[in-house]
C-alpha cells in the first residue's frame, strides 16, 4: 500500500490544539494521545491546499460501528496494517460500507460564530473524549516517528498526490466511550478526491464528474476492486 506504514493508533487523548484562525494552506488540528507509556501527536487536516479548500466531514454515530468493535482487542499503541491483517482492520470509505458518503458535508476550517467550522467540530468531538476517562481513541493514517497523519481518505487524488493513492488505507478517527458502550466517528475527505477509483485507488473519473453520483452509481464507474 502506498502509505507506509499505514496503521491505527490506540490510546487516550489528553490534549487537543485547534489550528489557529489565521492558519495557512496546510492547517492542522493537533491531538496529543497517550499510549503504551508514551505520547503521540495526531495531525488532523482541517483545510485542503487543493481547491476547494473546505474538507468533507462526517462526525457522530451515523456509521456501522459493529464493524469496529473488534478494535477493543488491540494492544495500546501502534498497530501496523498490511496484507496480513488488512481485511480485519483497514478502512476504505468507498468499499467498506462503513458509512454513507452522501452524508458528508463541506465546512470551512474557520468561520466567525460558534460551532460552524471544522476546527470547532473536531475540537468538540475530541474534547468529549478528553473529559471521559472511559474513552479510548483509535486513529487511522500513516504513521511517522512520534505520531500519525493523513487522517483522511487516501485515494482518488489529483495527479500531484497520486502516489498516495491506495485502497483499504483510508484515515479516520473512532472513539469508544466505555461507560455508555457507544462509538463515535470522524471521517474526512478532500473535495478534490474522486469517489470513482480503480483497484489501486486511482481515480477513473475526475471529482467533478463523479462526486455528485450516489454511492451505488459511483461504484458502477470503478473498474473493479
Amino acid at each position: 500500500m502506498p502509505l507506509k506504514p499505514y496503521g491505527v493508533l490506540k490510546g487516550t487523548i489528553i490534549q487537543g490544539i485547534p489550528a489557529p484562525p489565521s492558519g495557512n494552506r496546510t492547517a492542522h488540528y493537533q491531538a496529543v494521545v497517550q499510549a503504551a507509556g508514551r505520547e503521540y501527536t495526531a495531525a488532523i487536516n482541517v483545510l485542503s491546499r487543493q481547491k476547494p479548500s473546505e474538507l468533507l466531514y462526517l462526525v457522530g454515530d451515523q456509521f456501522r460501528a459493529e464493524q469496529l468493535t473488534h478494535l477493543q482487542s488491540l494492544e495500546d499503541g501502534v498497530t501496523i496494517i498490511d496484507e496480513s491483517n488488512r481485511e480485519d482492520l483497514a478502512l476504505d470509505y468507498i468499499r467498506g460500507g462503513l458509512f454513507d458518503p452522501a452524508r458528508m458535508i463541506a465546512l470551512p476550517y474557520h468561520a466567525d460564530g460558534p460551532d460552524n467550522d471544522l476546527n470547532e467540530k473536531v475540537d468538540t468531538y475530541l474534547r468529549r473524549a478528553i473529559t471521559d476517562q472511559t474513552a479510548t481513541i483509535y486513529i487511522y493514517g500513516e504513521m511517522f516517528p512520534g505520531g500519525v497523519h493523513d487522517i483522511h481518505m487516501n485515494q482518488g487524488n489529483v495527479e500531484k498526490y497520486k502516489a498516495d493513492d491506495g485502497i483499504w488505507q483510508d484515515g479516520g478517527i473512532v472513539i469508544h466511550f466505555g461507560r455508555d458502550n457507544k462509538w463515535q466517528g470522524l471521517f474526512l475527505a478532500f473535495q478534490s478526491q474522486s469517489w470513482c477509483t480503480d483497484p489501486r485507488g486511482h481515480r477513473v473519473r475526475p471529482a467533478s464528474e463523479c462526486n455528485h453520483l450516489t454511492p451505488v452509481a459511483a461504484r458502477a464507474f470503478r473498474s473493479g476492486g
